[in-house]
């Protein structure tokens, strides 16, 4: 953090610039309403059918790539290999790309999204999946089902919260990172954004980025709201935030909930069977559609349709998708062979610039989230102030990362500073919510025993709650330093340094050799965090 000058001297020197850009954007300037729906329209259909895409493309290569669906050794190391370089490729070079192939218009951004959300998507699943337990998968093969037989019946079925989960979780992320399409022509509010910024229309620049920042809390909203109704969870704290309370509202209750007793003289624990409605008939194949399987098939109605919706006003024609095709293979020609344009020196040194960034940013949002998580724990805070940071949290996680970073280019300049400090306030959001929500999945009877003991509740924590958390965090700090990797590499684009800023200026002056050499530092990089990730998680278990 030393080389990128993050410390209080540059937020002083950069006091009199933020300033002057208040003055420049004060009152904001919204465009008329009919051109905000278009936008906001635009913009949701790439990003629906970009997370459906890599939802499609995902799970075949999670089944191949998990030790536990694919016994070929050679396709499972393939699927591997795949995963880790759709990690590697950001979703920016990825637009440019197809931007070239098809022109302009919302596909480019759609197969950016998909084909960009692979490598953490997969890698998630695949986790998921060799992680499940394999006694149904064994039940199924005991009655001679075929392998793909059992996937469909058993390892599918188990899978379905992870997917629901990681789906939505990549739709959020996705509907931030779109922003940042816009500045390489994708359409969408992105593209409106990067236009009034070239033209320093600043007034008209934030008031689109404040209707990104409310489109993106709607959606947070929306997403945990579908999120609960799918996976059909009944519970909720009694202090549970907005999103929670109306999740459960809208969420199908269950006509019974299980409870444990006990009978007999051996004292064996049995589960009562929840109370069937009284239509219930064992002759039938299917469920009876009482209330709940309405409002699943409604919610599931409710998905469907909003699909349909994007894929009307994305306007992809077939036309486009032909003459695309057909000059996809002469595209990818042009990247290849790999050069440095005589600039091999300074591309090593913004890929160290991007690393620093990359560090310096999960660290420094790991230190600032830490009292931030713990505060919003429920079983720590207050009630009323555990929601309340449970609510900044979730506000956080909403402002998308382009938006920082332009905030901190006009306070501290151009450069890496500004870089790592948005790449900080992005993982402020992620870290805050993994630690608020690990420290209320720990064992409390270890916490009692340490308390027994004699301990204070500063001593408790650290010794018991903190200990019970850092195995978590580690593996989690791991994951967002391998985000905040593709991220610095994406703030290139608004001048926050590193490898991005070469890797967009060598596709503009059509050097595509230079930006597969950027790839591949990338993609070494991505490597040497993964490493690294098994090292810690290896060492904190």
């Amino acid at each position: 953090m030393i080389d990128l000058r993050i410390n209080v001297a540059t937020f002083i020197d950069g006091y009199g610039n933020a300033v002057d850009f208040l003055r420049r954007t004060v009152p904001l300037r919204l465009p008329p309403l009919d051109e905000i729906w278009s936008m906001v329209g635009q913009t949701l259909a790439i990003v629906v059918l970009g997370t459906v895409l890599a939802y499609l493309l995902s799970v075949p290569v999670a089944l191949l790539a998990a030790e536990n669906t694919t016994i070929n050794k050679p396709v499972r190391a393939v699927a591997r290999i795949l995963i880790v370089v759709a990690r590697a490729m950001p979703e920016l070079i990825i637009a440019m790309f197809f931007l070239r192939v098809f022109g302009l218009g919302a596909l480019p951004g759609i197969l950016a999204l998909g084909l960009g959300s692979i490598g953490m998507m997969a890698k998630l699943f695949t986790d998921a999946i060799e992680e499940l337990d394999a006694g149904p998968r064994e039940a199924l093969r005991a009655t001679g089902a075929t392998n793909l037989q059992q996937i469909v019946g058993a390892v599918i079925p188990a899978l379905k919260p992870a997917m629901v989960a990681t789906t939505l979780h990549r739709f959020d992320i996705n509907l931030r990172g779109s922003v940042i399409l816009g500045f390489v022509g994708v359409g969408g509010i992105g593209l409106q954004i990067s236009a009034a910024l070239q033209t320093l229309n600043y007034r008209l620049g934030l008031g689109l980025m404040a209707i990104l920042l409310v489109l993106c809390l709607v959606t947070e909203l929306v997403s945990g709201i579908v999120r609960t109704a799918l996976l059909g969870r009944d519970y909720t704290p009694k202090h549970a935030t907005l999103m929670s309370r109306l999740g459960r509202w809208l969420t199908p209750r269950r006509a019974g909930r299980a409870t444990t007793g006990t009978t007999g003289t051996t004292g064996r624990a049995e589960r009562t069977v929840p109370n069937r409605p009284s239509s219930f008939d064992p002759d039938r194949v299917s469920p009876p559609w009482n209330g709940e399987r309405i409002r699943r098939a409604l919610w599931v109605g409710a998905v469907l349709v909003a699909l349909v919706a994007a894929l009307i006003g994305a306007q992809i024609s077939v036309a486009q998708l032909e003459g695309g095709l057909g000059k996809a293979l002469y595209t990818l020609g042009l990247y290849f062979p790999p050069s440095t344009a005589e600039i091999g020196d300074k591309l090593v040194g913004s890929m160290v610039e991007t690393l620093q960034m990359a560090l310096a940013g999960t660290l420094l949002g790991l230190v600032l989230a830490t009292p931030i998580g713990v505060l919003a724990a429920r079983n720590v805070a207050p009630p009323r102030v555990a929601a309340f940071f449970r609510t900044l949290v979730v506000c956080v996680r909403a402002i998308p990362g382009i938006i920082i970073g332009i905030c901190f280019v006009v306070i501290t300049g151009l450069g890496s500073t500004a870089g790592a400090l948005a790449l900080a306030i992005g993982a402020i959001g992620f870290f805050s919510k993994i630690i608020a929500d690990s420290i209320e999945e720990t064992d409390v009877r270890v916490q009692e025993a340490i308390r027994a003991s004699g301990a204070e509740a500063q001593q408790v924590f650290v010794a018991a709650t903190l200990r019970q958390v850092a195995p978590s965090l580690a593996s989690h700090a791991m994951h967002q330093l391998d985000n905040d990797l593709r991220g610095a590499t994406g703030l290139g684009v608004i001048g926050a340094g590193g490898i991005g800023f070469y890797m967009l200026n060598a596709a503009r002056v059509l050097e595509y050799g230079v930006v597969t050499t950027c790839m591949l530092m990338i993609l070494v990089s991505v490597l040497l965090v993964e490493g690294l990730a098994l090292w810690t998680r290896r060492e904190v278990k």
